[in-house]
């Protein structure tokens, strides 16, 4: 499943949930304010079985992208790919 959260705050325990149930064939997705979560929750972030994706032009736009691991961003190409690849997706 792909995983796309695209606020920059939601309730912990709920946050730690979705992450609890990932595996390694899942991903997940930060954009818009989303990217947000990069920093904010990066230890849980770390610990994720799935792979992370941030979107890179809503890190530049935020000012972020200094701060959020370099192999975390992708291109609007790379995420089109991505939801081409894995299906279904959940948006958050």
């Amino acid at each position: 499943m792909l995983y796309t959260f695209s606020q920059a705050c939601y309730d912990k325990n709920e946050l730690q949930r979705y992450f609890r149930y990932m595996t390694e064939n899942d991903a997940v997705v930060l954009w818009q304010n989303g990217v947000f979560l990069a920093i904010k929750e990066s230890a849980l972030l770390a610990q994720s079985k799935a792979p992370i994706y941030v979107l890179e032009t809503d890190a530049q736009a935020r000012g972020l992208t200094e701060n959020i691991n370099t192999d975390w961003l992708i291109s609007v190409r790379d995420l089109v790919d991505l939801t081409n690849e894995i299906a279904p997706q959940f948006a958050l």
